[in-house]
């Protein structure tokens, strides 16, 4: 049902935790499923610095959270913002259909974390 990959992204998943001086942090959450995710983002000249997340889901949940974070750390807000659901999906070697959501929320994560810190700094219209 899982791949490898996923499998072991839930069972040591990357960049759980939390970052004491974050730039952006934001709660979301699937009420379909009860998944809630935390984020924490640190950006560094328009890179994501650092993230790092804590989560209450389910496997794929946790997976998807580890991959993200991964696919963020350290690459241009441009380059993240393109991310898309299936990108993280793909990199874990594929989701059942039906936890196609979680990489949803994680993508979701990102991308509105990083739309906060733009509009925040005056980069963007608020």
């Amino acid at each position: 049902m899982y791949s490898e990959t996923v499998m072991e992204h839930f069972r040591n998943p990357r960049n759980v935790g939390e970052i004491a001086d974050a730039d952006v942090i934001l709660r979301v959450g699937d009420p379909s499923c009860g998944d809630v995710l935390l984020l924490f983002l640190k950006f560094d000249n328009e890179v994501v610095a650092d993230v790092k997340f804590r989560i209450l889901g389910c496997g794929a949940a946790i997976a998807t959270s580890s991959m993200a974070s991964e696919l963020a750390r350290g690459k241009p807000l441009d380059e993240v913002l393109k991310l898309t659901d299936q990108d993280i999906a793909d990199a874990l070697g594929g989701l059942p259909e039906d936890k196609m959501h979680c990489s949803v929320l994680a993508v979701t994560a990102l991308h509105t974390g990083i739309m906060r810190y733009l509009a925040a700094s005056g980069k963007i219209g608020q």
